[in-house]
This record gives structure tokens, C-alpha cells and sequence, in this order.
């Protein structure tokens, strides 16, 4: 039987679409069990904020082997760093360069979490804290794990309509 190359793409695509609409799947059950478990009451969206924490200093701890704070353009390493999770996740997202090598843009046109969060019945505002969050948790162990003074702020984000989420990351001061 000959190697057939489309057919492997698409059964490689396939498993990867599979893979990433169990890791949202898991994500948002996992919200909605604790959210039960915790009763009548319970702050909704102070345990989702914990839950995004928990897979941000998770998902800080890839980051480490690849960081070498020797090497020069340390924050756009990081934010390419970034683009490669997000686009494993099925993101659109890109980089642009900021005014000097301590600043970058990381732009993602294009997100499937918000459709996730709609679906579960997230509210879109719960979906954009606690991106931000789960970026600011990597960020931040990543600044003390390097010694940066590094820092990620949200200026557009999709969940909130406003067509695309624009992170700047920078080093302070």
C-alpha cells in the first residue's frame, strides 16, 4: 500500500482537533464539578480564577527548559514561546514587535476558549479574566524563575467583542 501524505495530515489534524476539544472539555467540567462541590453560594468565578492559576503555574513549568536569559531578544523568546502553546490549543495568534527588544505584542485573531466558555455557560467576562489570569500566573513564575522583571498586560480581548485579544509583554522598569 503507497504512503498516502494528505490522508496522514488529515488523520494527524483530526487527533489534534480530538485533543484539543478534550483539554476545553476537561477545563470547563472540571469548572463546573468544583463550582457543585462547592454549594449554594459558592463565588463562581473566584474557583475558576483558582482553576486557570493551577494550569498557568502548571503550563510556567514548560516554559522553564526553554528559557536562557543569555541570549538577547528575551521577550520575544518568551512570546514565541506563547504563539507555540496558544496554536497547539487551535489559536490564531501571532507577534508583533513593540518599540524596543523589551516589549512585544502577542495578537490572537482568532480563539476557540470563548466559544467553550459560551457553551458551558461561562460568562464571556469569566473567560477573559481568567485567560489574563492564567497568562499572568505563567508570566509572573517565569519572571522569578528568571530573574526579569516581567510583565503581561490584556489590552483587547475577543470574549469582551472586541475582535481580537492583544497581550503586551514587557519588562518593567
Amino acid at each position: 500500500m503507497a504512503f498516502d501524505a494528505e490522508k496522514e495530515i488529515a488523520k494527524l489534524w483530526a487527533k489534534c482537533q480530538a485533543a484539543q476539544t478534550s483539554i476545553r472539555n476537561t477545563h470547563y467540567n472540571w469548572r463546573q464539578a468544583a463550582i457543585e462541590m462547592a454549594g449554594d453560594g459558592a463565588d463562581e468565578e473566584a474557583i475558576a480564577m483558582k482553576g486557570w492559576e493551577t494550569q498557568g503555574k502548571d503550563t510556567a513549568k514548560t516554559f522553564f527548559p526553554r528559557l536562557d536569559v543569555t541570549k538577547p531578544n528575551f521577550v520575544e523568546r518568551v512570546g514565541r514561546i506563547f504563539v507555540g502553546h496558544w496554536r497547539n490549543q487551535g489559536a490564531v495568534v501571532r507577534l508583533e514587535k513593540g518599540e524596543d527588544e523589551n516589549e512585544i505584542f502577542i495578537i490572537w485573531d482568532r480563539c476557540p476558549w470563548p466559544t467553550w466558555a459560551k457553551n458551558f455557560g461561562a460568562p464571556m467576562e469569566e473567560d477573559a479574566k481568567g485567560c489574563h489570569h492564567f497568562l499572568e500566573t505563567i508570566v509572573e513564575d517565569v519572571a522569578l524563575f528568571t530573574n526579569k522583571n516581567l510583565k503581561i498586560e490584556t489590552q483587547k480581548a475577543i470574549p469582551r467583542g472586541e475582535g481580537s485579544c492583544v497581550r503586551r509583554l514587557y519588562l518593567e522598569g
